[in-house]
């Protein structure tokens, strides 16, 4: 079965309509809030959810600190999740608990022919190294609050991530400033390349650098749907509190030309929840985001 899941990275046609799910449901895993109040002690920024949404997938919150079995259960029950940005610890919290047994199971499916794609931006793709390798690499890097461009590597031309992307749109976020970082860590690219397990697992395909360091920017897995960005596609089209956030006709593109990739990649799974009233009780609709004060870099927040 692993043959036939690297075949299927490889040429994606292999996935006839009979085997494509079009009513995909995505976990977008929380965090904890930094000040705790009652019933209320983690959030999903909305803009996560609306980047889903935005390309044909349904959403469902993974909540932090559910036992091993809940989370078995409502892994067999969605078709990938969405690890996202914040400032959560990658080592202690309860979003690192629930990231790592997201990606054991979505390792073991993978294997077994179980086609589970995993998404990390920002937090979440430093939450891919770390699992991957075992241990925190990050170095400090002067990233936080500024739009780039990408320096595409070789790799590129051959990845399944901007496959689906228009040249003239490829153009556009190699030269201009279309890509949105909110990091002070990164994987530098020297440190990926002498670590064996990064290395293996990761294909590099985009670096930036803060005029000291040169880190990982974009990377995909080589042999499983596993995909990271240190950048946030998702603020280009729906957040608006910073000045740096890009907003112009090809910002908005990339949004949903990476919502569509990896919503297409959810649809390669057919997990399902149990019945029809479970599925409705786990949907993100049960809850209402609020309009976050002006301290927020969010304009829309979910509670939990």
């Amino acid at each position: 079965m692993l043959y036939w899941v690297i075949f299927c990275l490889l040429f994606p046609s292999c996935y006839s309509s009979v085997t494509r799910n079009d009513r995909p449901i995505i976990g977008v895993l929380a965090q904890e809030v930094r000040s705790p109040k009652p019933n209320v002690n983690s959030y999903i920024a909305a803009s996560y959810v609306k980047f889903l949404e935005s390309a044909g997938a349904r959403v469902v919150p993974v909540m932090i600190n559910q036992t091993l079995e809940e989370y078995k259960t409502l892994f067999n029950s969605i078709n990938g999740i969405l690890y996202p940005g914040g400032a959560a610890s990658l080592t202690s919290s309860g979003y690192a608990r629930a990231a790592k047994i997201f990606y054991e199971l979505a390792i073991e499916a993978n294997q077994r022919g179980d086609y589970f794609p995993i998404w990390g931006t920002c937090l979440g793709f430093e939450q891919l190294t770390v699992l991957t390798s075992g241990k925190n690499l990050l170095v400090n890097t002067n990233t936080s609050g500024i739009a780039l461009h990408l320096e595409f590597t070789n790799e590129t031309k051959h990845s399944r991530l901007f496959g689906g992307f228009p040249d003239e749109l490829m153009k556009d976020l190699a030269s201009e400033p279309l890509t949105e970082n909110s990091h002070k860590w990164s994987i530098a690219l020297s440190t990926h390349r002498s670590n064996e397990e990064l290395n293996s697992f990761y294909k590099v395909l985009s670096t930036n650098t803060d005029g000291r360091t040169e880190f990982v920017s974009t990377m995909e897995a080589y042999d499983y749907p596993i995909y990271g960005t240190q950048w946030h596609p998702e603020k280009n089209a729906f957040e608006w509190r910073r000045l740096y956030y890009p907003h112009s006709p090809s910002a908005i593109k990339i949004t949903f030309y990476t919502a569509e990739f990896f919503v297409n990649e959810a649809k390669k799974n057919m997990h399902k929840f149990a019945s029809e009233e479970d599925e409705r009780d786990a949907l993100i609709y049960n809850y209402t985001p609020v309009y976050a004060t002006t301290r927020s870099i969010f304009e829309q927040i979910y509670y939990f």
